[in-house]
C-alpha cells in the first residue's frame, strides 16, 4: 500500500525475503536526522518494555504510565501500549534530542531497530518461519536510502540487534499470530485482555500475581524457573506467554489442568460448607 500525501510514508508492494540487498545509513550528517522520530505510532514489544524501564530506573507500572498508551491492535483486538509522544508541534518522540538523535539508541524498541525495514507475516499460520516477509518503509524526507553502504535484509537485522529482539519475543508473537487466526466477530472478554497485558507489559504486577496468589499451585513451576522469575524479567515474560497460550487457546505446557483445578474447587467447598 502507497500513500500519496507528500508528508506521509509510502510502503512498497515488494516482498522481501532475508537475502533481499538494499543500501541505507542514518547518521547526524543527514539533512533529515530526527526526523523519522517525529509523528509516529511505535507499538512496543513486551522485550521493548522490558528494555527501556530498566534502562530509565524504573518499575514496569510506572514506565507504562507515563510513556505510554493503551491501543486495540487491529485484526486481535488485544491491548498493546505505544509510545506516548511529545504534545509539541512535530509530536516528537521524548526520548530524541535536536542533533543528537536517540538517548536511549542503546535500548531503542524493536520498530525503531527494523526502520526503514518493516516485518510482517504472509498469513496467520503459527510457528510457520516462513510465512515471514519484509518490506521498506520510505518516507519522502529520508536521504538514508541515498547511501552507498549496502545491506541485506538478515545483515541488517543483525547489526540492528532487532534479531534478538524477535527471538526474546517469540512466544508474544506466537500469541499475537495465532489470535489473528480467529473469526474477526470472536473476541476476548475485557478480563481475558486485561491478563494479557498484565503478562505481556507489566512484569511487576504480573510478579506479584505469580508469586503472592494461587498461580503457582495451580501452575507449577521447576526450582530453577521460580528461583530465576524472581529477579529476571526475560525469564518472567517467558512464563507469562508460555501461561497466556494456556489460559487464552489451551495450549502448551502450561494449559488448564482440568482434574487439579477441579480438586482445588471440591477443597475450597469442603473448606466453607455451605457456600
Amino acid at each position: 500500500m502507497e500513500k500519496s500525501a507528500d508528508n506521509m510514508p509510502r510502503i512498497e508492494p515488494r516482498q522481501l525475503t532475508l537475502d533481499s540487498r538494499f543500501k541505507f545509513s542514518c547518521h547526524k550528517g543527514l539533512e533529515c536526522f530526527t526526523r523519522c522520530c517525529r509523528g509516529i505510532n511505535i507499538v512496543l514489544t513486551p522485550y521493548d518494555v522490558i528494555r527501556m524501564k530498566q534502562r530509565l530506573g524504573l518499575d514496569s507500572e510506572q514506565f507504562l504510565a507515563i510513556y505510554t498508551e493503551i491501543q486495540l491492535l487491529e485484526k486481535t483486538d488485544l491491548p498493546v501500549p505505544s509510545l506516548r509522544l511529545l504534545d509539541d508541534k512535530e509530536q516528537s518522540c521524548p526520548f530524541v534530542r535536536e542533533g543528537e538523535g536517540c538517548i536511549i539508541y542503546e535500548d531503542r524498541p524493536s520498530a525503531c531497530r527494523y526502520y526503514p525495514v518493516g516485518h510482517a507475516t504472509l498469513r496467520p499460520k503459527e510457528g510457520d518461519d516462513s510465512e515471514q516477509f519484509y518490506f521498506f518503509v520510505r518516507e519522502p524526507h529520508c536521504k538514508g536510502f541515498e547511501s552507498e553502504k549496502e545491506w541485506t535484509v538478515a545483515s541488517w537485522r543483525e547489526d540492528q540487534g532487532v534479531d534478538k529482539h524477535d527471538i526474546a519475543n517469540k512466544g508474544w508473537i506466537e500469541l499475537m499470530v495465532r489470535k489473528r487466526s480467529f473469526p474477526p466477530n470472536i473476541r476476548f472478554s475485557t478480563d481475558a485482555k486485561k491478563l494479557f497485558y498484565m503478562a505481556s507489559y507489566d512484569m511487576d504486577r504480573f510478579r506479584r500475581f505469580v508469586l503472592e496468589s494461587s498461580f503457582l499451585s495451580l501452575n507449577p513451576l521447576d526450582e530453577k524457573t521460580l528461583e530465576a522469575i524472581k529477579t529476571d524479567d526475560v525469564e518472567l515474560m517467558r512464563v507469562g506467554h508460555e501461561w497466556l497460550k494456556g489460559v487464552l487457546f489451551e495450549k502448551g505446557t502450561m494449559a488448564p489442568d482440568k482434574d487439579r483445578a477441579m480438586a482445588r474447587m471440591e477443597k475450597r467447598m469442603a473448606e466453607k460448607p455451605g457456600k
